[in-house]
Formats: structure tokens, sequence, C-alpha cells
């Protein structure tokens, strides 16, 4: 499963189970106006840099609105393990809590249930709000009705290199696709009631990773709506090195919690279909042919021919998604070598993390 084809496909998907299970998408009134319904700012971090930036954007000078002190609570909620990590330096005012290296989910949960205001805001630390955030927070949040549960802002993702006209990397398209992504938490509010209606963000899901999706499942049959505001924040794309994609694949694991929370179709709610089905065939024609070609040492030559088959069938499957990633992208000596190598390496990384997951879920143990 590659990030960037799960992500373009995120918005087809979602309507389509919009459109199986009845829910409904409902706007935010127009005419809210800044006066809102108190709300608390959480923000879990495992102490990145790009948390004082997006601090900075949500100041108590910028957020303070007409009358000092209009602005909502900042709650920081360090997940670093241990209990020796230097002190975050964060602005004054602004509450750190402890969740202890449990992940986003329970670093969220430990957050909101800190908070006491009817609604709970939660950003990601490397988001930067917009201009008058606050401000533009607490006018989307203006007389919801009761069953809105959520309310999600509009995220923008600046491209490198796009004023200059060259294509965005595999990389950045992967952050580009965040863009369109539904009520994930790199800015997201929740009504309180929703959030004690189904307990908050599931602690099973080891990163930020499908934690947001399924919360919003839930909300939904819960029987509250999620809408999408009017407020603008902004993710910049982060270089995260070479193998970044591979990494990236540890989120197969937290796609076994959805499969046993959801059944088979889960991918109706959050997504299209994703390349884990031929992950699997690729890594399965690869292993073939290895195995095939040992035993071709003893046996002769129709297992050798046959390990030639399944070989030139992995060359063929691992061409075609290494090309489906380099064709959109800018093409540059470093971006195709990057492609080629990691697009060996993805498919059985992959399974071997679904495989891990599927084995904790059944299990019960956390993936």
């Amino acid at each position: 499963m590659t990030s960037e084809t799960t992500r373009q496909t995120t918005q087809q998907a979602t309507q389509q189970a919009t459109r199986q299970t009845g829910r409904k998408r409902r706007n935010a009134p127009a005419d809210a106006t800044p006066q809102g319904p108190a709300v608390t700012v959480v923000i879990p971090t495992i102490g990145r840099p790009s948390l004082a930036a997006t601090l900075a954007a949500i100041s108590p000078r910028e957020a303070a609105g007409p009358r000092e002190g209009d602005g909502p609570e900042v709650i920081v909620v360090d997940d670093r393990p241990g209990e020796d990590a230097e002190a975050l330096p964060v602005p004054a005012g602004v509450r750190v809590l402890r969740s202890g290296g449990r992940g986003p989910a329970a670093a969220r949960n430990v957050g909101w249930r800190a908070a006491t205001t009817p609604w709970v805001a939660f950003l990601d630390d490397d988001v930067v709000p917009g201009p008058g955030w606050a401000r533009a927070l607490a006018a989307d949040l203006a007389r919801l009705p009761a069953h809105v549960g959520g309310s999600q802002g509009r995220l923008e993702v600046p491209l490198p290199g796009s004023a200059e006209g060259r294509r965005p990397t595999d990389a950045e398209r992967n952050t580009a696709g965040l863009a369109d992504a539904d009520w994930i938490t790199a800015d997201m509010a929740y009504r309180r009631t929703a959030l004690e209606a189904t307990g908050g963000f599931d602690e099973r899901f080891p990163g930020a990773y499908r934690e947001d999706a399924d919360l919003a499942i839930r909300v939904e049959r819960a029987g509250f709506c999620l809408v999408k505001g009017e407020r603008l924040t902004r993710h910049p794309v982060r270089g995260d090195g070479f193998w970044s994609s591979v990494r990236f694949q540890r989120g197969n694991a937290s796609d076994a919690i959805m499969r046993q929370a959801y059944g088979r179709d889960w991918r109706l709610f959050i997504g299209g279909p994703g390349r884990l089905r031929r992950h699997a065939l690729t890594t399965g024609a690869g292993l073939l042919a290895l195995t095939l070609a040992a035993a071709g040492v003893r046996t002769g030559r129709r297992t050798r021919l046959a390990a030639g088959a399944a070989g030139l069938a992995w060359l063929g499957l691992t061409g075609e998604f290494a090309w489906a990633r380099i064709a959109p992208g800018p093409r540059t000596p470093g971006e195709i070598w990057r492609m080629a190598v990691t697009s060996v390496v993805i498919p059985p990384v992959a399974c071997a993390h679904r495989l891990r997951g599927e084995l904790a879920v059944r299990t019960g143990r956390r993936p």
C-alpha cells in the first residue's frame, strides 16, 4: 500500500461510504459569528522543533480576541517516554501534561480528559494555524446544533518548488494528500459530549495513523454529524529522509485494527482499495523466485525456468509500482533512484507490518 494512492482516493471513497451508510454531511452555518463556545486546544507532541511554530500561531496575543482572556486554553501533551526528559519550551499560560510515550491517541485522550470546556480542538505539532485561527475556530463552532459533534479546519499544504513549476516528489504528494483527507486531527475540533460518548481515541493505535479516522466513524455511529469549517491551517512538507516511505508502511499494522473493528469493507469509510494485495503478490512472486532458484541448482532445468518466470513476474510488478511513483514526480536522478530502491523494499515491509498487526489484534495485544 503506497501512501499517495490511499490519500488520493480518500475523498471519493468517503463519499461512496456516505451514500452506502446514509450518513449526512452538513456545512457549518454561513452566519456563524466569532462568539463561539469555550474551547481547549490539545496538541500532542514528541518534542519536535515544529511545535514552537504551532504554539506561536495560537499565542495568547493572537487568540485573545476582543477581550483579554477570550482565547482558548492550550494544553500540550508531552508524549516522550520516560520521566527525565527536559521540559518543553512553551509560552506562559500553556499547560503541559505527560502521557508516557504511549502514542498520539493516548496523548490526545490525556489532553481532552484534562479539559473542562464543551469543545476540544486537536492540532498536530507540525502544523501552523493561519492568521486569526482562534477567532475563526470560534466562528466555526458558534451556534452549531447539538447533533454536530465535530468541525474540521481547512488544511493547506504549500509545496516546495511549486512556484518554479517543479512537480512534487513522492513524499511531497503524500503530505499534499492531507489537504483532501476527511476528519484528520491535524485540525479537528470535537464536542466533549461526542468524545465522552465514544470514549475518545482508541489507544490500541500505536502511531499517528488511522486513529483519527476510527474516532470519526465512531462519533458518526453515535449519532453525531461532522462538518467542515472555514478556519485555515497549513501543513508544511517535512524532509523525512530517503527511507520515509518505507517507515510509513508501519501504518499497515493499524489497518489490521480497522479490519477487526469494521470488517472487510472498512476501506469504504476512509479510502480506496490500497495496494496491499499487489504488495502481497509482489512479495510472493519474489519469494517463489528465490525458493525455486535455490532448488533449481539441485533439481534441474524446469525448476530454473519456473524460477525465471516468477522472477519476471516480480520484476514486472515492482517496475509497475516504481513507475506509478516516478511518473507524476520531478524525475530527477535522485528521485528516480529513491523510488527504484524503496519500491523494491516497500512490498515485503508492508506485508510484514500487516502480518504483525493481524497477529497482535488476534492475541489482544497492541500492534
